[in-house]
């Protein structure tokens, strides 16, 4: 498994927010916030998408897991009441490229913690991230990033 580590910067993040179980409220999420970002011209090759779940699902009841789909703006640019902000904190993640499907991501899993340990790390308590960009998308793939910090 090919993992990359790496320091992401804080972003400022326009998103929308679905409650419900993983999965088909993940892709409702996503829905409606292309569509937000394409009526204001921010969905370009260079946009970066993220997806967010809030909560872990064998912790928290699936009716009330929380997903974030998520766009990264400018810190100027105007938000009104269709939307809600929210900020990346930024840090260190380990990054793994897969395909975006449920069965890539899955066996990804499998592989990917173990692997993280062995590079000497652990994750730490902050969400895990879904980081989509153009050229990523038109591949259909999609960037696991997991938060670490050394063990």
């Amino acid at each position: 498994m090919d993992i990359k580590l790496e320091t992401m910067l804080k972003h400022r993040l326009a998103y929308v927010r679905k409650v419900g179980p993983y999965g088909t409220t993940n892709y409702e999420a996503m829905v409606q916030l292309k569509k937000w970002a394409e009526e204001r011209g921010l969905l370009t090759d260079r946009a970066v998408l993220y997806g967010i779940p809030q909560d872990n699902p064998e912790i928290t009841p699936p009716k009330q897991c929380r997903y974030d789909a998520c766009i990264a703006i400018a810190e100027d640019y105007p938000l009104d009441e269709s939307i809600l902000e929210s900020e990346l904190a930024g840090g260190s993640y380990a990054v793994c490229t897969v395909m975006h499907t449920a069965e890539d991501i899955q066996r990804a899993w499998a592989k990917l913690l173990p692997t993280i340990e062995r590079l000497g790390y652990k994750i730490d308590n902050t969400p895990i991230i879904e980081r989509y960009t153009g050229e990523l998308l038109i591949k259909n793939l999609c960037e696991i990033c997991v938060p670490i910090k050394p063990i």
